[in-house]
């Protein structure tokens, strides 16, 4: 499979020369699979630009999995130019959590007086499903899920095709147990022996101090999870709205030293890369 990201920025979009590396679009990570499918995960601010891109490949049929409800995970929703569209059509999945369904979770986004525009008027054909369950399938791409340790609640993904893995655990605090969310334990068990694994690592151990049970983590801890879990590739994910380029690349060659020559490769997710699983 293909791994897209179209923002990898937590929070809020930023812009600027010490943003250039990385990028400042919020979540959004795209799926290639063998078949040709196309699996979204997120409507971040990220969204914008793949949307554009799908419209020049003339694709129309998408799968769209959402891990939570909070801002930057779906801002980029009413920006997403194929739901204008007649012809389009997406699979959305969702757990509702605290929303009644997933369809008022994305819907509300475009209620006045938030957007110009109504959810009524797009033109897409949207169908809704569930995916609270633990796993579901897209042609041959099988996929688990898992409850993630965030104010809220919310889930991570484990996607599987063709005997490779990618684990997708965003906004997943490792060291403090939200209502709803599991321990370390159970977080290792999900990602091991896993081909890639993107997970949040928004915190440095200082910024740590005031910010626990906001529900992001050490990008220490996230390294531990990936060393532990027998992981094979790490990308940082969910980047500080204040972390610069520079500041990201000192937590990555921090990584790498503590790595030192375990078989794990470490990286922290930018704009635009694209990665074979």
């Amino acid at each position: 499979m293909l791994v897209r990201c179209w923002g990898a920025r937590g929070s809020i979009p930023v812009s600027g020369k010490t943003y250039l590396r990385y990028g400042g679009d919020t979540s959004c990570i795209e799926i290639r699979t063998a078949d040709n499918r196309i699996v979204i995960i997120d409507a971040g601010s990220g969204i914008r630009r793949l949307g554009n891109r799908l419209l020049a490949e003339k694709r129309r049929n998408y799968a769209l999995i959402f891990t939570h409800a909070h801002w930057d995970h779906i801002m980029g929703f009413p920006f997403f130019k194929p739901i204008y569209l007649s012809g389009t059509h997406i699979n959305v999945f969702g757990c509702p959590f605290a929303q009644a369904s997933v369809r008022k979770m994305i819907s509300h986004i475009m209620a006045p007086p938030n957007f110009p525009v109504n959810f009524e008027e797009i033109k897409a054909k949207i169908r809704y499903q569930d995916a609270c369950q633990e796993t579901f399938q897209l042609g041959g791409l099988m996929i688990t899920s898992i409850p993630i340790s965030h104010p809220n609640q919310g889930m991570g993904y484990r996607f599987e095709e063709s005997g490779k893995s990618f684990v997708f655990l965003t906004d997943n605090e490792l060291t403090y147990r939200h209502p709803g969310g599991m321990a370390y334990e159970d977080y290792l068990a999900f990602v091991e022996g896993a081909d890639l694994l993107v997970h949040d690592a928004e915190y440095r151990p200082r910024d740590y101090r005031l910010t626990r049970t906001w529900g992001h983590s050490v990008y220490t801890d996230t390294l531990r999870l990936a060393l532990e879990g027998d992981v094979g590739r790490l990308g940082l994910f969910h980047h500080n709205q204040e972390r610069t380029d520079e500041a990201v690349d000192e937590m990555v060659a921090d990584c790498r030293r503590i790595i030192t020559k375990r078989p794990l490769e470490c990286f922290a997710l930018r704009q635009d890369m694209e990665i074979i699983v």
